[in-house]
This record gives C-alpha cells, sequence and structure tokens, in this order.
C-alpha cells in the first residue's frame, strides 16, 4: 500500500490505548527510509489495505472486521483526506448501493422476530435484542460498544435507533461501518433513521463538511449517495411483538378530510389539522403508509409522520401538544405512552433522540448522566430513553463538559420487555482532529431549528 502525504493537514495522534482489539498502537511499526517529504506511518501488516470489495460480492466476518480495524486505524494515524487510501471510491460505492437496495425494501416499521430455529432440530430458539442510540460518529465509542455487547450474530441482534452521523468527527466512517453489518448479517441488525440522516441537519451539524474533507473531489458524490441511503432507513421497529422503537418516539394521526365537498376530484382541497386541541394519536397502520423518503420538511398531509417520529420527546404534561421548543414534532405525555402501549399490546417503548445538552432544558425529566433514563411507567409498561453517545458532545465551547456515560438496552428472551441498561464510559484520549463545524456558533442541542431553511426543493 503506499500513502501520499498531504501537506493541508496533520495526521492525529495515535496517543489512545483504548479501542477495538487488537490494539494497532501496540503493533511494532516499520521504519520508512528519510524522505524530504513528509511520510505517513505504515500500516501494520494484518490490515488488508487498500479495501477491495469482494469478487463474489459477498461480505464475510473477515472483510468486516478487517473494515473495522482499518477505520480505526486510519482515524488514528492519518489525515482525514487519506480516507479514500484506506476505503476507494469504488468500494464505498458497492458497499452503499447494495446495503440501500436492502433498505429501501424494509417497511416504514420492521418487525423483528428474535425467535428462531435451531438449525440441529428446528426447535425454536431466541436470540437476545440489543438497542442501540444517538452513536453521533464517535467512532471508538461505537467500536467499544459492538465489544462490549457482542457482534451481531444468530444469537444477537441489534437495533439502531438513528443519529449515525453529524458533531462527531468520524460520522462517514460511523455509518459505513454499520451498513458493512447490515449487508453482512441483515437479519441481525437493524438500522433505523434519526433525525440527523437528514440534508438539513447534516449541512448544519457537519456530516456534509466532513464527506467533503475525507473524500475531496469526489465528496459530492459520496455525499450525495449517503443521503439517497439515508431515505431507505426504516422509521421504527417492534420487536418480539412487545417493544416498539423509533429515534424520537410517537406520533400524530393524520386522518385527513376534505375541505369542502366538490362534485369533481379536481381543486379538492385536503387539510390536516394542526390545532393541539384536536390532536390525536396515529396508529401503526398510518405509520406504515407514511412517505419517509422525505428528508426534510415541509412534511404535509401523510408525510407529517415521519417528522413525529424522529424530532418528538415525551413529557410529564398528559395529551399531545405541539414541540415548540424544536418548533417541530410532538410533546407526549404518559397517558399517550399507555393508550399506544394498551392498543396494540406493547409493553416498552425505546426511543433516544435526547442527550445530555437537551435534557438539562427539560423540566421534570432526569438527565442523561447515565446514558438513559426512565421517562413514563404506566400500567401498560415503561416508556425509556436511551443514548449511546458517551462525553458527548465531541466538541464543545466551554471548558466543563457533560461527562456523560453511553448506554444500550439489552433485552432477553422469552418476554424482552424487561430492559436491561449497560452504561460505558468514553474510549480516552481521543484521537486529535478539527471539528467539521463551528461548534461555537451552532446551537447546543436541535432546538430553536430554521425551519424556513430547511424547507428543501
Amino acid at each position: 500500500m503506499t500513502l501520499q502525504a498531504d501537506s493541508a493537514g496533520a495526521a492525529p495522534s495515535p496517543d489512545s490505548a483504548n479501542g477495538i482489539v487488537p490494539n494497532l498502537e501496540e503493533t511494532p511499526q516499520p521504519q520508512s527510509p528519510p524522505s524530504p517529504q513528509t511520510s505517513l506511518p505504515t500500516p501494520p501488516p494484518e490490515l488488508c489495505l487498500p479495501i477491495w470489495w469482494p469478487e463474489d460480492g459477498n461480505l464475510s466476518m473477515d472483510w468486516v472486521e478487517n473494515l473495522m480495524l482499518c477505520f480505526d486505524w486510519s482515524s488514528r494515524n492519518l489525515p482525514p483526506s487519506e480516507l479514500p487510501s484506506i476505503l476507494p471510491v469504488k468500494v464505498f460505492d458497492s458497499l452503499i448501493l447494495i446495503a440501500s437496495k436492502m433498505l429501501h425494501k424494509e417497511p416504514n416499521c420492521v418487525t423483528i422476530d428474535p425467535f428462531r430455529p435451531s438449525p440441529n432440530d428446528n426447535s425454536p430458539s431466541a436470540a437476545s435484542v440489543v438497542v442501540v442510540g444517538d452513536v453521533h460518529g464517535q467512532l471508538h465509542d461505537l467500536l467499544f460498544l459492538l465489544k462490549d455487547a457482542g457482534f451481531p450474530s444468530g444469537d444477537r441482534i441489534f437495533v439502531f435507533n438513528g443519529d449515525y452521523v453529524d458533531r462527531g468527527a468520524w460520522g462517514l466512517e460511523t455509518f459505513l461501518m454499520l451498513l458493512a453489518w447490515k449487508v453482512f448479517m441483515p437479519h441481525n441488525i437493524y438500522l433505523l433513521r434519526g433525525n440527523h440522516e437528514s440534508k438539513y441537519c447534516t449541512s448544519v451539524y457537519g456530516f456534509e463538511k466532513e464527506v467533503m474533507v475525507k473524500y475531496g473531489d469526489k465528496g459530492k458524490h459520496v455525499y450525495r449517495k449517503c443521503l439517497g441511503c439515508f431515505e431507505g432507513l426504516p422509521l421504527a421497529s417492534i420487536i418480539a411483538g412487545c417493544v416498539y422503537t423509533a429515534h424520537g418516539g410517537l406520533f400524530r394521526s393524520v386522518t385527513v378530510m376534505p375541505s369542502k365537498r366538490f362534485k369533481g376530484k379536481k381543486n379538492r382541497k385536503i387539510n390536516v389539522n394542526h390545532d393541539s386541541k384536536t390532536l390525536s394519536l396515529g396508529s401503526l397502520e398510518e405509520l406504515s403508509k407514511a412517505r419517509r423518503s422525505v428528508l426534510d420538511p415541509p412534511w404535509e398531509g401523510p408525510n407529517l409522520i415521519p417528522g413525529d417520529v424522529l424530532w418528538s420527546d415525551p413529557s410529564k404534561n398528559p395529551g399531545l401538544a405541539p414541540n415548540k421548543e424544536r418548533g417541530i414534532g410532538l410533546l407526549w405525555g404518559p397517558d399517550c405512552t399507555e393508550e399506544f402501549l394498551k392498543k396494540y399490546q406493547l409493553k416498552l417503548i425505546i426511543r433516544s433522540h435526547e442527550g445530555p445538552d437537551a435534557r438539562e432544558k427539560r423540566d421534570g425529566l432526569d438527565g442523561m448522566d447515565e446514558g438513559y433514563t426512565i421517562d413514563h411507567t404506566v400500567d401498560s409498561g415503561k416508556l425509556v430513553t436511551v443514548f449511546s453517545a458517551p462525553d458527548y458532545p465531541q466538541f464543545q465551547a466551554t471548558e466543563k463538559r457533560y461527562n456523560n456515560k453511553g448506554s444500550y438496552v439489552v433485552l432477553e428472551p422469552p418476554n424482552f420487555d424487561n430492559p436491561i441498561f449497560h452504561g460505558f464510559s468514553a474510549v480516552t484520549p481521543r484521537p486529535k482532529v478539527n471539528a467539521y463545524y463551528d461548534y461555537e456558533e451552532v446551537i447546543d442541542s436541535d432546538e430553536e431549528l430554521d425551519l424556513a431553511s430547511m424547507v428543501t426543493s
């Protein structure tokens, strides 16, 4: 492998001793001969670089693990603009094409059945299910999480609740690594969409610029392909018939009626009433019919549902109300949680969407210090929030940090309705890297959004 020196940026220092094993920083590095130009570190011999797409198009465990190790090593040792020497554009194209096709074929709300026949005697056995919240481009923390929870396998299913990119420095590697797992084990990993998997958020919180820096003149192509893949991400899941997961949470009914009766269908006006007094909880049937390919507002008619699913938040106050803090989505109370659980005979709702910066501004709800909160406890079950990005956000304008833990949820058979929370601290120190957005000027959380600028043609 030949790596060219990049005069535009220095390589991050490989000073972290934590992360995925084997620890590549401790691998002896071959010494390069003196050069008049700045030379880049030589990768350890166990890495297969650059990464190539298999001739038969079938990914293997070795291929996925090599991808993970290559991303880990390159993030610690190379300038971001060297990523194409690790993952060439042609390999990116192959991966995102097959992953996008898989994701677009999945329904808005995927049904996840952990009960599977045993390969030996056909007797049913049950896999455990791991639910992961926001990861926000924190690659090394995600690598730790996968090692800590155990990789996806026949007896371990993963459900990711969105927000793979933005704010952290390795959103592209994070997203592509999860797509590789999806292609390799499509029925053992499910990737749901978060509100940051959108054109607006990625243009504000760094992902678009990150892609442009890493892939240079091919950056627009790579970014456009990522947006197309975002469109295919499902909105929600039902696990074992008793657990609902989604990034933001619940949603309104969008049953529409003609505002007036006309003899012909032409010019018939359809209205959806947004008055909070007439808001009612939406149904899974309505969710199944929503058009999820709409990445940004305006969300109108049935397309209000994706906006709610991705942006809404729980409240301690009863009822449904517009989410005025965010300017989009809803606030829903414990009575709505009970109504939804009871109607569909569910026991648990797992959502994400709120990190420590968002939660410190929310009266009546617990903070995100431990990476999770139990927000509603009702007769039929519980509503919990899980956030999987520790020490978040990666870049902060103040010396004081939240130092929150990240967490993931494990659901065990046979009932799957008792969430077991696994907390973990951030991998430290993080490799040194510059932010891809102006974190000193940008708002601290996804509040007070400029909705006018979110409208895309």
